[in-house]
């Protein structure tokens, strides 16, 4: 992924119109201190669309903003399919890009892990369905709102999906892990589990519900990580190096120390270094 590919899939706040913080509902609990409908604008969104409590959101009760990522949908959004034209000047469309908006974050977190699997040499006998389907994505985004909005998202996903998924059996097949029962497990839910120090290399965790699991000092290498929920999971002494499809929102919303080897180009959370 080039460096300006990597931009553009990544949230760029001042770009914004704050559209996380208006389009997006949720509701009061240990994640947001308090209820919020769709379409509605948080308290704490300030009318330059930014927020009034950035710096401390996870010592406010607001924990789950501190883990949400668009990967750059927001920014798209407000300044392409909408022209720098806001929901706050022109109120009339603002109901049709609130409902543009997550459209576009789905297809840009696509592009996310498809840039991903075609920087993996595994994935060399995929590339020309991976770029055809990154040029074939890439163009749904610059598509109209009213376009966007007649998108079948749960279909298109399902083709690109099956696409990742070879990329990651490619990948996690160098792992020569055989004899580890953990590799063999079928399971998914692995909330509160205890798995300290346990081999989980080459593991395919896609989906997997990781909410407060023991991962303390486990061996992740070269594991699949997409869409797995890591809230909360403790990830101290733990090495990530070489797993594929994890997103910097995953390890925010994990627990960790300096201990825990991330792949280049991830950060270690504040609240790891608290």
């Amino acid at each position: 992924m080039s460096i300006q590919e990597m931009k553009n899939l990544r949230a760029d706040c001042g770009n914004c119109f704050g559209l996380c913080c208006v389009a997006l509902p949720y509701a009061k609990s240990a994640d947001f201190a308090f209820n919020k409908d769709s379409g509605t604008p948080c308290k704490n969104l300030n009318t330059d669309y930014r927020c009034s409590i950035h710096q401390n959101l996870r010592n406010k009760g607001f924990r789950g903003c501190t883990v949400y990522e668009c990967f750059g949908a927001g920014q798209k959004v407000s300044q392409r399919t909408y022209k720098q034209n806001s929901w706050i000047n022109n109120p009339s469309t603002a109901s049709e890009m609130f409902n543009v908006f997550p459209i576009m974050q789905q297809l840009h977190e696509m592009l996310y892990y498809l840039y991903e699997a075609l920087n993996l040499k595994e994935a060399l006998p995929l590339y020309k369905d991976l770029q055809n389907a990154v040029e074939e994505t890439a163009q749904l985004t610059n598509l109209s709102p009213q376009l966007l909005l007649q998108l079948n998202i749960p279909t298109y996903r399902e083709s690109i999906n099956k696409l990742l998924l070879q990329t990651s059996e490619r990948v996690r097949a160098t792992i020569k892990n055989n004899k580890n029962p953990a590799k063999q497990m079928k399971r998914t839910d692995f909330i509160g589990a205890k798995l300290r120090g346990t081999d989980l290399r080459g593991m395919n965790l896609r989906g997997a519900l990781l909410i407060a699991a023991d991962l303390r000092d486990c061996d992740m290498r070269v594991t699949d990580f997409i869409g797995a929920d890591m809230r909360d999971a403790n990830l101290s002494g733990a090495n990530l190096l070489g797993s594929i499809f994890l997103t910097q929102a995953q390890i925010n919303a994990a627990n960790g120390d300096r201990n825990t080897v991330l792949p280049p180009n991830f950060s270690i959370p504040k609240h790891w270094l608290v």
